[in-house]
């Protein structure tokens, strides 16, 4: 908590300093939430079966300063209860408006993977006390690049279009919980389109990803295996290692008479590697009645591949006299059963397959603030297992 007090002085103290030649804005935002989840054996949302008010908690401070003639900074500090709310640095980015159509960024800032990404952390800004997390369940959201952002209008519609480049190096969720990883020539593309009640969006992202396998270790162990029996090809095939990689998503929002809906469909793939092919999507519905909002939503996240994948896939040895051998579909090779199993065991180790079904309301009882009740219960069709989590909390802006 020093930590915190200490990183938000300084940010205010740098703050003021600025203000002698350039106009201040600071803002801020927070969440307290506490949950808990009903199953005693199974984690979900970061929640177990005592409830803590850290997990999802958060507090926030954004600082904008115009440096006039259309150049602008800003910067945002926030502090997490998942992370003893150690205080850092979510974006830092310069803007410089071209005109009142255009602007060019520059720094640290969000990824535009979805439609709630600019306000991802700001839970006031959606009816959910989370964002559906099949969908916006991504261990990373920000990179360092640039970002170009025009908006027009298009005879009755309203345009956004940005584009971005940029690099990513962060500890992500893959293999495990924390695997290093780099993201480098990240270029990718967000247009939303909307009119009256009904807005719709497309991004599509592109990248050369590279993940490190130290932490997992039966990944690193059926790679190292089969470098050993000679079999690099096909050792190189599930590493990830400037691999390509797309990201695609598409949704829609229909805000009309009270009634709310929003749908989000995302695909997630790295070639040649072990990690899985990824299918995602939601769908929200939601009803406002005065200063009070019920809704519900539908979520499922899948692979594409099997545990099986390599059972047919020949991983093939060169023999001196016999040539070449495929290991996995020759039931003499006394290394096939190894292989085969160390290979099955690591992609049952990045396999998901889940559905989610949520239930919540939001009370809007102050104009900066609103208290929010969420149940959540999710199916693991991996594991089999059914896991279920109630949120209650309040978002607040400043």
């Amino acid at each position: 908590m020093k930590k915190t007090l200490v990183s938000l002085s300084i940010a205010l103290a740098c703050g003021a300093s600025f203000s002698a030649t350039a106009d201040l804005r600071i803002n801020g935002f927070a969440s307290v939430y506490a949950g808990q989840a009903t199953n005693d054996k199974q984690k979900v949302y970061g929640y177990d079966d005592d409830a803590t008010f850290s997990n999802e908690s958060k507090f926030a401070v954004q600082i904008s300063a115009d440096l006039t003639e259309g150049l602008t900074a800003t910067s945002q500090v926030i502090a997490r209860g998942s992370d003893d709310y150690n205080a850092e640095f979510e974006w830092a980015y310069i803007t410089y408006h071209i005109d009142d159509s255009s602007q060019v960024n520059a720094g640290k800032m969000r990824i535009p993977f979805y439609k709630y990404s600019d306000y991802l952390d700001v839970g006031y800004a959606y009816r959910w006390v989370r964002p559906p997390q099949s969908v916006y369940g991504l261990s990373f959201s920000t990179y360092e690049g640039a970002s170009y952002l025009r908006t027009d209008t298009l005879g009755d519609w309203d345009s956004s279009l940005q584009l971005l480049y940029g690099n990513l190096s962060e500890d992500i969720v893959a293999y495990t919980y924390a695997d290093p990883a780099e993201m480098k020539s990240i270029w990718g593309i967000n247009w939303t389109m909307s009119r009256d009640w009904f807005s719709a969006r497309a991004a599509y992202l592109v990248a050369d990803v590279s993940i490190d396998e130290v932490n997992s270790a039966p990944l690193s162990q059926l790679i190292a295996g089969l470098n050993n029996y000679g079999l690099s090809n096909e050792a190189s095939r599930l590493q990830t290692n400037e691999d390509s990689g797309y990201f695609l998503g598409v949704g829609f929002s229909i805000d009309y008479n009270d009634i709310l809906v929003d749908a989000e469909y995302t695909e997630l793939e790295v070639d040649d590697s072990v990690l899985a092919p990824q299918e995602q999507f939601f769908v929200s519905v939601g009803y406002r009645i005065g200063s009070v909002t019920i809704h519900t939503t539908y979520e499922e996240n899948q692979d594409k591949h099997k545990a099986s994948r390599f059972d047919t896939v020949p991983l093939t040895i060169n023999h001196p006299q016999l040539g070449t051998i495929p290991v996995t579909t020759d039931p003499t090779n006394p290394n096939a059963p190894t292989l085969r199993a160390l290979t099955n065991a690591a992609l049952n180790g990045v396999h998901v397959d889940t559905s989610t079904w949520s239930v919540g309301m939001r009370y809007d009882f102050h104009p900066s603030a609103a208290f929010k009740l969420d149940y959540s219960s999710l199916d693991n069709n991996v594991t089999n297992t059914r896991t279920g989590v109630v949120t209650a909390g309040v978002d607040v802006v400043f």
